[in-house]
């Protein structure tokens, strides 16, 4: 017997030392695996971080913020920056959190002006930072009468929000929308082209680049007539002092006797293609620009020539003659054919013979009321039901058609069609 006990012994000690084994092996194995899970988590967090950082990605997070049709504002701030130029500060009036948008998207407006039958809808691009979130900012300019009027009449919408649009008013503004914006996911250079009041994109861009203190490469290139029309312009010279990233380009094509070159502008001349040429390293850069339409349609050709691919250009587009509609061709019906088109509710059936730039103008033409605002396929204010029939469109939507719908101010009709206006 006395043999057995050591054996015993020898065989308790390996059963605990398997068992210690077995467990240390356990520990070992929850530590890796506990490890790989805070490796997870942290990559979890750095992504959700990296997420949020990107204002594209706080509007779907935030998606909830966001509101449908019409939301009251009050206008906290008013500002002149040039001659007929405001800022005007937006706060929500419920007080409730505002979703952050793209920089170079826009908000949609409706008012009420006294005397005026309809309310009017219009498109004000955002023209700060997207970061700064207390309040959405745009910048107005009261809309001369044309040039071949000049006793005409001024803007009727722009005119109203400066001589009658005062601090604690409030404002009917639908959620900031649009697809010309700064991509934020890119680090490349880009090119800022603001041609007078289309700055107003071009700069919350900018500020969105400085406010992010990225080291992207940016040209900035702004356009005006004078001085009198110069808007921010200690704050742009400021920009550029404390980002050498920043590169800034005044240009004034009519200067003043009192506009000093080198002091107040750059350039005596107007932004063109050759200009960059003679001041950019090379072509490849991401092109953004807003403008009057005869500029973007100039430069756009022109750098489609110096061989600038068609998709490092981005471009805004409000009203009926921009480059939207100027540089894709009208779709043409078969010669001698006109096409039959009813506007059910006001009980018409015309004839489309082509001459109309839109179904929103022919509608407009024969004293059919449909509602708008961009006329350029941005804002959605004239998406109108199909009943039958279909379009085709002189420009890729900005606003999203719903299905059986159409956006009356970029549409034409394709065959015999039915509208529900």
């Amino acid at each position: 017997m006395s043999h057995i006990v050591p054996i015993v012994a020898v065989m308790v000690l390996a059963v605990f030392a398997i068992y210690g084994v077995i467990l240390g092996a356990a520990q070992f194995f929850e530590q890796v695996r506990s490890r790989q899970l805070h490796d997870a988590e942290r990559d979890v967090l750095k992504a959700r971080i990296e997420l949020l950082a990107n204002p594209m990605a706080k509007i779907q997070a935030h998606g909830d913020f966001a509101w449908s049709g019409f939301r009251k504002f009050v206008l906290k701030g008013k500002v002149l920056e040039a001659e007929d130029i405001c800022s005007y500060y937006l706060t929500p009036h419920d007080g409730q959190a505002l979703p952050p948008y793209l920089p170079g998207q826009y908000l949609t407006f409706q008012v009420n002006i006294p005397g005026v039958e309809r309310a009017e809808t219009r498109c004000y691009s955002l023209s700060d930072s997207p970061h700064n979130p207390d309040y959405y900012r745009i910048t107005v300019k009261r809309i001369p009468p044309p040039n071949n009027d000049p006793a005409g009449r001024y803007g009727l919408v722009s005119t109203f929000f400066q001589h009658n649009v005062l601090p604690d008013d409030l404002i009917d503004v639908k959620a900031p929308a649009g697809h010309f914006y700064l991509d934020t996911n890119q680090r490349g250079p880009v090119v800022l082209i603001g041609g007078g009041i289309g700055v107003t994109p071009i700069l919350s861009m900018l500020n969105h680049i400085a406010a992010t203190g990225s080291t992207r490469e940016v040209w900035f290139f702004y356009g005006v007539q004078n001085g009198t029309q110069h808007v921010q312009k200690e704050y742009l010279k400021q920009i550029a002092a404390e980002h050498e990233n920043v590169h800034l380009h005044i240009c004034y094509s009519s200067p003043l006797p009192t506009d000093i070159e080198g002091e107040d502008y750059h350039h005596a001349e107007r932004i063109s293609v050759d200009l960059l040429k003679r001041l950019l390293p090379s072509n490849n850069y991401n092109y953004y620009l807003c403008g009057p339409p005869p500029m973007m349609v100039q430069i756009t050709d022109d750098l489609a020539d110096w061989r600038v691919p068609k998709t490092h250009v981005h471009f805004e587009a409000f009203g009926p003659a921009t480059v939207k509609s100027v540089s894709k061709p009208v779709i043409e019906k078969p010669k001698g054919e006109e096409i039959e088109v009813t506007f059910a509710r006001s009980g018409k059936t015309l004839l489309w013979d082509g001459s109309s730039p839109s179904l929103l103008d022919f509608a407009e033409s024969n004293g059919v009321p449909i509602d708008s605002g961009c006329r350029a396929g941005n804002c959605g204010t004239c998406l109108t039901a199909i009943r039958s029939g279909k379009v085709d469109y002189l420009s890729e939507p900005g606003a999203t058609v719903e299905e059986g719908s159409c956006l009356a101010c970029i549409a034409v009709p394709q065959g015999k069609i039915n509208l529900d206006a």
